[in-house]
């Protein structure tokens, strides 16, 4: 028995999300139907991140448990063969037996893409955040730093979502303009349920002069969803990395 690490790519378009469900197309069932057809065995994998329908990656991880004799960094090569094309497994590697994709997970990076237009692009409809309004790049810049540290995100996070606790680390934030594309960066030890994509549209509002920047410490500590920006799309986002130890 051997413990098989995957970091996968995909292109969320055509799924319903990652996790796996009885009446819709994931990407962790088409995953799981590739790896079981090439060992044979009744597998079942367990994925760093619950991405939404629409949403994208670069870096999402999962691990399985096998007892096939195909060397673990042969994997790759072998499902990528069987999978489709917007689905490619970027790397297989074996890792101690507790590792678990999930639970080991010490932090993620995410990404967001804006694409900033008077018309939309025919290329990224798929793929970004279309916003006609020309938004203040230096004003959204302002706000970056308001939200890292150690917060309690339930500002940011959607509402009925029942977790433990709404703190969250963030460890890193940027936004960067190239031509039509804005993208902003963040990264920290765990992120709430569209806890990403209410970000980007809170940032999106301050580029429109909506919110100032200086008032998203407000919007955090007053606890309250209502007072952040709207929820941005899910095909703007795209997880990029997962942190393990």
């Amino acid at each position: 028995m051997k413990n098989v690490k995957l970091t996968i790519e995909y292109d969320g378009t055509n799924y319903h999300g990652w996790q796996s469900q009885s009446n819709a197309k994931t990407v962790q069932d088409t995953v799981e139907k590739a790896i079981r057809g090439l060992t044979g065995e009744q597998i079942t994998i367990t994925g760093s991140s619950r991405t939404d329908q629409g949403v994208h990656a670069y870096g999402q991880v999962a691990n399985f448990f096998t007892q096939s004799n195909i060397p673990h960094d042969r994997f790759s090569y072998a499902l990528n063969r069987m999978l489709p094309e917007d689905i490619v497994i970027r790397k297989s590697e074996e890792v101690n037996m507790d590792f678990h994709a999930r639970y080991c997970a010490r932090g993620k990076k995410y990404r967001y893409l804006i694409y900033n237009s008077t018309f939309p692009s025919a290329i990224f409809r798929n793929r970004s955040y279309h916003v006609s309004h020309a938004l203040n790049i230096d004003n959204m810049k302002k706000a970056l730093p308001f939200f890292k540290g150690t917060h309690d995100f339930s500002a940011f996070k959607a509402t009925g979502s029942s977790v433990k606790t709404s703190v969250r680390t963030i460890f890193d934030v940027n936004l960067t303009r190239v031509e039509d594309n804005i993208w902003f960066e963040v990264s920290g030890d765990g992120f709430l349920y569209n806890m990403v994509r209410i970000m980007a549209g809170t940032l999106v509002d301050v580029g429109m002069g909506r919110i100032k920047a200086e008032e998203i410490p407000g919007i955090i500590e007053s606890l309250d969803r209502r007072k952040a920006g709207r929820t941005a799309p899910p095909q703007g986002l795209y997880l990029v990395e997962v942190y393990y130890e």
